[in-house]
């Protein structure tokens, strides 16, 4: 197994059982998990209450700007200059890991059934369970993909980092909205990062045994990596 994979295996594997021990937490109602949510959550609705621009500001960014709907769109453009390159396989990758993240996030809601926080003077509303939150999910999801990517063609380390960057406050940012909305409680969050991280890394990790034809395996069979130069 290349470097490069068994890194993403491993990272996988770690944001799996972290994401494992966040849902027993949660699933077991951890006093001292739900004592931070709790404090966290009311904190920042005190402030959401009182600074109705900065809630109207957060609304536009958790209902437009990082909406999954948004974030799906980008993949499918992704997926899209993908085919336009004719690179067919690794859109359909692309594709599916999305469809996957919101499948597995919607079946892990269904069967945990978190509630969410209730307030007396809400400031914005949400449906159905809480755990993990989709917005961060799909967000992680999203901009892992496009850095995945973005690697794997070649992009120049400026323009990697510059994504980075975009990624990191988004990904940060949309966590912050629905916990600050009052429509998450922070473990919701952390769980859809975790998740999401989890799916891009094993995605990552089992890509190359997708495309695998006989030459990668010959190439397998002597040590040498599919892409060395001949």
């Amino acid at each position: 197994m290349h470097a490069s994979r068994l890194h993403a295996v491993r990272t996988a594997a770690v944001l799996t059982v972290l994401f494992m021990v966040l849902l027993i937490l949660v699933v077991a109602r951890w006093g001292p998990l739900e004592d931070a949510d709790g404090d966290i959550a009311e904190a920042l609705h005190r402030t959401a209450v009182t600074h109705h621009g900065w809630t109207d500001a957060n609304k536009v960014l958790t209902d437009w700007v990082w909406d999954p709907w948004t974030m799906r769109a980008g993949t499918a453009l992704l997926a899209g200059w993908l085919l336009w390159r004719r690179e067919w396989l690794l859109a359909l990758w692309i594709a599916a890991t999305s469809a996957a993240g919101t499948a597995i996030q919607q079946g892990v809601k269904a069967a945990v059934g978190r509630e969410r926080p209730h307030w007396r003077n809400p400031v914005d509303s949400a449906y159905y369970a809480a755990f993990p939150s989709g917005h961060a999910l799909t967000a992680t999801v999203a901009f892992g993909l496009l850095l995945w990517v973005m690697a794997r063609c070649g992009a120049r380390r400026a323009w990697l980092r510059a994504a980075a960057l975009v990624a990191a406050v988004s990904v940060a940012g949309v966590g912050f909205t629905r916990v600050y909305l009052g429509v998450h409680w922070p473990s919701d969050v952390l769980g859809g990062w975790l998740l999401g991280a989890a799916l891009v890394c094993a995605a990552a990790a089992a890509y190359p045994y997708a495309r695998r034809g006989p030459a990668d395996r010959k190439d397998e069979s002597t040590g040498e990596s599919p892409d060395t130069p001949r």
